[in-house]
């Protein structure tokens, strides 16, 4: 963890007094390390620990940061089988901290950035990526008109519209010519499968922004909310299953481990386990669901080459993550090509 990065704590605390039930004071702060869109605190206090999550200060792009958004997903999926910590209180007030945030309960769990999961034992490793499977399916078959979450985004077109918007993402960071891209971009619209029912898509669903509990193999939490919406949920899961198409050296990912010695499922046993919890068959548009995932994180990665450039990224390791974006923009194109 770092600093508080000069959190306001006499302002927080007395917030916290009239806001969050049970709260007592004393107050003290740490920010979590990370590359957080929106920066993450643990909050110690003498009622126990919570965690406070903020918009950045300073000036902002409108739609961005939607601490807001975060907080109303999360409150509302409470009352389901996702597990998502106990929102306390949202603040949409400036003056206290010097932005927007959230207070929330601390999950005192495990977070992995190694899918390989090469600390635990095999039959562990099966359990993790069951809960794992079952969270996300668990997720998209909530009804979330039910819930209270009808007006959270626009279901239809959601494929097209998001295509356009990673395209337009992609325009605005662009830094040098690549081909891979410049086809997808093209190809993508004109190759979009049927539309299904639309569901709450997470948006960034992998295993670093789930907290898995401290002893079980078993999901506790679903954190970062930030790009959730209504939409496609096969688009959703398959960003999430790109990590069997990614190495371990390239992005944290599967692709070339040894799964049945290791007691990770394969991407078809994967796969197949969503398609049981949901009551799908099969998804028929599987490889543009994989292509499209793939264009869609190349697109990020170009934000991240480019913020690099320009002195601005938040991670030291920015430069390094932004030159990825080449690679992922060829696998994507690749894949694509393949598919006629």
């Amino acid at each position: 963890m770092q600093a508080a990065d000069a959190l306001p704590l006499g302002r927080l605390a007395h917030w916290l007094r009239d806001h969050v039930e049970g709260f007592r004071g004393p107050l003290a702060a740490e920010r979590f390390a990370g590359g957080q869109s929106n920066p993450t605190y643990r909050l110690r206090a003498g009622s126990g620990d919570y965690a406070l999550r903020r918009k950045p200060p300073g000036p902002l792009l409108p739609s961005a940061h939607a601490v807001d958004r975060e907080y109303r997903v999360m409150h509302a999926l409470a009352a389901t089988m996702v597990p998502v910590p106990r929102v306390h209180a949202l603040c949409e007030d400036d003056a206290v901290i010097g932005s927007a945030f959230y207070v929330m309960e601390f999950l005192d769990g495990r977070i992995f950035w190694d899918q390989r999961l090469l600390e635990l034992t095999a039959p562990e490793r099966v359990a993790m990526f069951a809960s794992m499977n079952r969270v996300i399916a668990d997720l998209h078959s909530v009804d979330y008109a039910a819930i209270g979450l009808g007006e959270f985004g626009r279901p239809g077109n959601y494929l097209g519209r998001q295509i356009a918007r990673w395209s337009r993402q992609y325009r605005a960071s662009e830094t040098e010519a690549l081909a891979a891209i410049d086809n997808l971009i093209e190809w993508l619209p004109r190759h979009l499968p049927p539309e299904g029912a639309a569901a709450i898509v997470h948006g960034d669903y992998r295993m670093d922004n789930l907290v898995f509990h401290k002893t079980e193999p078993r999901v506790i939490g679903v954190l970062d909310w930030e790009l959730s919406t209504i939409g496609d949920p096969l688009a959703d899961f398959a960003f999430h299953a790109l990590t069997w198409r990614v190495t371990p050296e390239l992005f944290r990912g599967l692709a070339g481990v040894d799964f049945a010695a290791l007691g990770i499922p394969t991407e078809t046993e994967y796969v197949a386990a969503y398609c049981r919890h949901t009551g799908r068959a099969a998804i028929a548009a599987w490889e543009f669901y994989l292509a499209y995932s793939l264009f869609r994180l190349a697109a990020i990665l170009q934000g991240i080459a480019k913020r690099a450039i320009d002195g601005t990224a938040s991670s030291t390791e920015a430069v390094d993550v932004g030159r990825l974006a080449r690679p992922i923009g060829e696998m994507a194109w690749d894949l694509a090509r393949s598919l006629g």
